[in-house]
């Protein structure tokens, strides 16, 4: 029996090390002096993760991980005004590409959303995206609640918000523990799961109560322990969300964008991949919420007050972690993304898997796949993408990267428990949105040479590409939500629609040299029962 609760307890104690799974500076036994002084250590602080291996260029959180001046709190507030305003959204003036293999309803007849309806909620309502799972079985499931997870009374006797009453179910823990008991096979979270708008909530709104830095990866990124015991890793605004990515910039030396993880998991969403564990954007305090908490002393001693009066850190990292290019609050107060942890690697191992079409990482040199046409050939007889969906996995993963433009894929994770039988986790996005005048179409290389997809996958790009639907306007309703709103600029929005329709055309041209059933592939694996339905109804 796991004791998940009672494990963070004590290591919230000052247990030497902990047993997390995400590498971070943390020495418990050294104190921060000065500022890391004004705060008494008590028995509620989380403890910290164990390190964890990471290779070179790897950029792995124990979750996911990894513009405008910082917004003002009156802008942050002003968001929800706007988000009511939605109802009244405008007709969007761009038009769908029409062509004979663009999707239609079963009636002929036309989805347009009626007025004052959202367009994000008619596209959940859509048939497309409601269709069930099959049912779970105890080895579909990553934790069964009964046997893995036990909730521990006397663990949070000093936390009264989760003391128990009555007999103990699944409702009474955390929320970031619910979304861990909710991961399956093929899903991170379900379509309609309460439990991510709580979390999403949380990530906001919880009590930080101690930060390190995470080792490993090129750039600066946070993780922060929550009075809840929950975790999230933190990436600090590092441009305004006008600026491009500079051109003569290699994409492995890009900045990562604390608006493009917040994108990036809507935009799974909205595809329906569910593949992107929650994010949220938050205003933080970097003196109460980071430096008077943080018992991390490389990071305590890397903050100064500016010339401007403004206060300023720049951490331990490979890139951009200097004075010149330290990060700075107005005073105070800095954006962020908060990706939530996925469950620690000592419950549920993961996979780490390289990407068949990883670039070379290199100023000079190309990636195989770059310089030879029939490189899918030879995936497709390579394990594990020689049998099941593995490949179709990756051809989603490559849209969903070439709709933010993001090039930096060079791994991908999966759980261990699910084998080669189950979905691609999609983990730092940081390095998309960059450049919106841009469509890198090297990203799209993948699927022209496969020429592959899930037709659940065909289905939705189409609907999407739609007049009724638009996933520009999909995106920006749906980011609205977000405490941080506006996330994207409009061109980046706009470059959406524009990349959508040349997947599209991408699709069409294998169409037309393979033929449809070629194609548009009707898994045959372990997702049959729940594209039995997709693959044989053309909605």
């Amino acid at each position: 029996m796991i004791d998940l609760l009672p494990k963070l307890e004590k290591r919230a104690a000052g247990a030497d090390g902990g047993d997390a799974g995400c590498q971070c500076a943390h020495h418990p036994a050294g104190e921060a002096q000065g500022w890391g002084k004004q705060r008494a250590r008590s028995a509620a602080e989380a403890g910290w993760p164990n390190k964890h291996t990471l290779r070179i260029l790897q950029d792995f959180s124990n979750e996911p991980s990894s513009n405008l001046t910082s917004h003002s709190l009156e802008k942050i507030t002003a968001a929800a005004d706007r988000a009511d305003s939605f109802r009244r959204m405008r007709p969007s003036a761009g038009k769908a590409e029409d062509h004979k293999l663009l999707i239609g309803d079963a009636s002929g007849a036309r989805t347009l959303p009626a007025r004052g309806v959202s367009r994000l909620s008619a596209l959940f309502e859509h048939p497309l995206y409601k269709v069930d799972l099959p049912p779970l079985t105890d080895d579909d499931t990553l934790f069964n609640v009964n046997t893995d997870i036990r909730h521990n009374e006397e663990a949070n006797e000093e936390e009264e918000e989760f003391t128990p009453t009555g007999e103990v179910t699944a409702e009474s823990y955390p929320n970031w523990l619910r979304f861990h008991i909710g991961i399956n096979r093929y899903e991170l979270y379900s379509r309609h799961s309460p439990v991510l708008d709580a979390l999403l909530q949380d990530l906001v709104t919880q009590r930080v109560t101690s930060v390190a830095m995470k080792s490993g990866g090129t750039q600066l990124k946070l993780i922060m322990t929550f009075q809840n015991y929950g975790q999230a890793l933190f990436k600090p605004m590092k441009q305004t969300r006008e600026q491009e990515t500079p051109p003569d910039f290699f994409y492995f030396s890009d900045f990562e964008r604390h608006n493009a993880e917040i994108a990036a998991f809507h935009l799974d969403r909205i595809l329906d991949f569910r593949r992107v564990p929650p994010v949220a954007g938050r205003l933080v305090n970097m003196t109460r919420e980071i430096r008077d908490v943080t018992r991390d002393k490389k990071l305590w001693r890397t903050f100064f007050i500016s010339p401007a009066n403004n206060i300023c850190f720049y951490g331990e990292c490979s890139y951009y972690c200097s004075t010149e290019h330290a990060l700075c609050g107005k005073p105070d107060q800095i954006e962020g993304s908060l990706a939530a942890f996925l469950p620690d690697l000592n419950l549920a191992k993961r996979k780490t898997w390289r990407n068949p079409w990883r670039r070379s990482y290199h100023k000079r040199k190309k990636a195989e796949w770059e310089v030879d046409p029939d490189y899918c050939d030879e995936v497709k007889q390579t394990p594990p993408y020689d049998r099941g969906t593995r490949l179709l996995d990756v051809m989603d993963m490559t849209i969903f990267d070439f709709l933010m433009g993001n090039m930096d894929r060079h791994h991908y994770e999966t759980f261990e428990k699910f084998g080669n039988d189950t979905f691609i986790i999609h983990l730092d996005n940081g390095r998309g949105f960059g450049k919106h005048s841009h469509d890198e179409l090297s990203i799209l290389v993948p699927l022209s040479q496969c020429c592959r997809l899930r037709k659940s996958t065909y289905l939705r790009l189409q609907l999407l590409a739609k007049e009724d639907y638009q996933l520009s306007a999909l995106m920006e309703e749906s980011l609205l939500r977000d405490r941080l709103s506006p996330i994207l600029i409009q061109p980046h929005l706009q470059a959406m629609d524009r990349r959508l329709r040349l997947v599209l055309q991408v699709l069409v041209g294998c169409i037309e040299k393979e033929g449809y059933i070629n194609v548009i592939s009707c898994p045959d694996d372990y997702l049959l029962v729940h594209h039995n339905e997709m693959c044989f109804n053309q909605f």
